[in-house]
């Protein structure tokens, strides 16, 4: 699971964690000098984060967050003080960009301060190495059920649970070709309290013992999300089924042959 930092800078709380990775890659941090460091950092922390300025502290513990070296502080504030692209900040020893190294970054990356699409998510229900490589939207919906639950998201990640278990039934039964025994009349896929039935009988999908056993409850932990009214999900709602459903979604991706 990621670790998330709160550094606070002049009254905000920056949550740093993979949003500043983010903009690490952006404005490829790696390549820059030390000072050049500090200049693109000091527009994260001030315009992205919030911060009305920043000291030298500050600026050292993302760069440990990065895993960057750690520069000598000294050195780099006498370097920040000579600098014209900064000025002196609000509190003592603190500093912030100047207006016009604002707009000179902004005019580099033009669309720096649009929000990523990117999916911030770790290994805490679904290890990375079992869905990567399967199809996008199966990574998608894995990633995002990582991300709900390393987010305090307990019911969204329990209905993106309940999702990605009922895509990778159909995904299964379509493998097999058997996919019309979960079909209504009119040739769409019937309600998931269903195809769960079907499949814990199913001879040709063979399921193991464990995963037949399993499946009801993995669907009631989204369907009390999704449905009921007064049920919020709790953090030991999902860790209580999260080995069992790991197994049972990576036998499902060896039935569809998305793994082998």
């Amino acid at each position: 699971m990621p670790m998330t930092k709160n550094v606070r800078c002049r009254g905000v709380s920056i949550s740093t964690s993979m949003n500043i990775k983010n903009f690490n890659k952006s404005v490829n941090l790696g390549t820059k000098t030390e000072i050049d460091k500090a200049y693109y950092l000091a527009y994260f922390l001030c315009k992205i984060g919030g911060a009305q300025d920043f000291t030298v502290d500050e600026l050292c513990e993302h760069l440990d967050k990065l895993d960057f070296s750690q520069p000598n502080k000294a050195r780099l504030k006498g370097k920040i003080q000579k600098s014209k692209v900064f000025i002196k900040g609000g509190r003592e020893g603190s500093f912030r960009l100047h207006s016009n190294s604002v707009k000179k970054i902004e005019t580099e990356f033009p669309n720096i301060t649009e929000k990523s699409e990117e999916i911030v998510f770790g290994d805490s229900i679904l290890p990375l190495v079992l869905f990567a490589n399967t199809r996008g939207f199966i990574e998608s919906l894995a990633k995002q059920v990582n991300a709900c639950y390393e987010n305090n998201l307990f019911d969204a990640c329990a209905v993106m649970m309940r999702r990605l278990l009922e895509v990778c039934l159909i995904l299964s039964y379509e493998k097999l070709g058997i996919e019309s025994e979960i079909k209504d009349g009119n040739g769409d896929y019937k309600q998931l309290n269903v195809i769960v039935a079907n499949a814990k009988g199913n001879a040709t999908l063979s399921l193991s013992r464990n995963t037949k056993s399993c499946l009801e409850d993995f669907r009631a932990v989204g369907n009390f999300s999704a449905h009921k009214i007064y049920y919020n999900a709790k953090r030991q709602d999902i860790k209580k089924v999260s080995l069992e459903y790991r197994a049972a979604i990576e036998e499902l991706l060896y039935k569809s042959g998305l793994i082998k």
